[in-house]
């Protein structure tokens, strides 16, 4: 499998944690897209994958498959036993719901906040920009920090007692949030203290070289 990425890019990180969660890094090759030189928007990517948007992944028969809860989904899906995703219905019900409100509230607010209210990509991608919506979705983005901090004081994970693609998500979320400079909320002790917990799970710590072994935590 090949899948395409930015290695710091948050949303890349989504995928780079759940590979190596699972134990897949071996199965994958990278290959890089320059977001700052506007790769991703090209005719030859777009024909990969339409939204223009990473990451992506590539299978053997050349299917590509786009949207970081999608391509979860597969990887968790490969061994027949999937830990991030969930086996119920209820589990998969919850993990799908926390992951979209952690885009939603957070990772896709902060994403709206870079592109429009600060120089995101340079004038060769950012070729429209709102900043009264960016700051807005800033804003968005705190008040969901705040409602992910008194969710996370009832439990261990952000859908429950284990770690899923809902805690992925929401680690995407604090990872773009600290690349452009919006902190979390001191107030917000125990979103504080749980990424900090997260940071130390091997899957997040080494996301960006993806080079030492992985022993699953729970």
């Amino acid at each position: 499998m090949k899948i395409y990425d930015w290695p710091t890019g948050p949303y890349p990180a989504r995928v780079r944690i759940a590979l190596a969660e699972k134990n897949l890094r071996s199965q994958v090759e990278f290959a890089l897209v320059d977001l700052y030189k506007g790769e991703h928007k090209k005719p030859e990517f777009i024909a990969k994958n339409y939204s223009g948007t990473l990451p992506v992944l590539e299978l053997d028969d050349g299917t590509f498959i786009g949207e970081c809860t999608a391509i979860t989904e597969y990887l968790d899906a490969l061994d027949g036993a999937p830990t991030l995703t969930g086996r119920t219905p209820r589990e998969k019900a919850v993990i799908h719901m926390m992951s979209k409100r952690a885009e939603l509230e957070l990772l896709d607010a902060i994403s709206v906040y870079f592109h429009h209210a600060t120089p995101g990509l340079g004038p060769h991608v950012e070729i429209y920009q709102n900043p009264e919506w960016g700051f807005r979705q800033r804003d968005k983005a705190l008040r969901g920090m705040h409602y992910f901090d008194g969710i996370l004081k009832g439990q261990p994970f952000v859908a429950g007692d284990a770690f899923t693609m809902a805690d992925i998500t929401l680690i995407g979320g604090l990872i773009f949030a600290g690349l452009v400079k919006v902190p979390v909320p001191m107030e917000c002790e125990t979103l504080l203290a749980w990424y900090a917990r997260m940071q130390e799970r091997p899957s997040v710590k080494n996301r960006i070289t993806m080079s030492e072994p992985i022993k699953a935590l729970d």
